[in-house]
């Protein structure tokens, strides 16, 4: 039976998000992806007239998916740190599911070939900064981080954790979960965050 216009549509960019993981996005051409589905060239340029659009789809599924997954992780959480925890969790959870994030991040296409999918990510990666910065300010306003230092700072640092969990899983063998190390070293980061707050209290 023939696939409709939006099932197909779907099947091109999970079938360019596998094979970014698998051979790496910079490698993924319009003619390989045509190939691994079993349509012509043609028929893929129906659905995307360039390969600019084709990638700005993925940006689209992508950030659609992180924006989603976060907010479902945030429901009913009120307390600032578990909301990092679970913005955290949230973001190991869809990079698990979708190991070529990593991937996309450093690659060509993005840094210095596609300004829409860089743009797509920017705003995306912001946002989730953002958010993290609003939970630690939060945690800071009730003493449990130290005052002197500045959210943003911090927020990058929690972000930085995650990207660099992420790639060394990508990179490596994959045997391990992603998720639990990298919510390992958060929960390692934030405790000694407030130690260090509640060191500075006792002093």
């Amino acid at each position: 039976m023939r696939k409709s216009a939006e099932l197909r549509k779907a099947e091109i960019v999970a079938t360019v998000l596998e094979m970014a993981d698998r051979i790496g996005p910079d490698r993924v051409t319009t003619a390989a992806v045509a190939q691994q589905i079993g349509v012509t060239q043609a028929a893929l340029f129906r659905h995307f007239p360039s390969k600019a659009e084709l990638w700005a789809a993925v940006a689209e599924q992508v950030t659609d998916t992180l924006a989603t997954a976060w907010r479902t992780a945030l429901e009913d959480v009120s307390d600032p740190l578990e909301r990092v925890r679970a913005l955290v969790a949230a973001q190991l959870a869809v990079i698990a599911r979708t190991p070529a994030i990593p991937m996309l991040l450093f690659s060509r296409e993005l840094t210095i070939e596609n300004d829409l999918l860089r743009g797509a990510f920017q705003e995306r990666l912001g946002a989730f900064h953002e958010m993290l910065a609003a939970d630690l300010a939060a945690a800071q306003t009730q003493g449990r981080i130290p005052a002197d230092l500045a959210p943003r700072d911090v927020a990058y640092l929690l972000s930085s954790l995650v990207q660099g969990a992420a790639i060394r899983w990508a990179l490596g063998a994959r045997k391990t979960s992603m998720e639990e190390t990298g919510l390992a070293l958060l929960d390692v980061q934030l405790r000694l965050l407030q130690r260090q707050e509640g060191s500075r209290r006792d002093a």
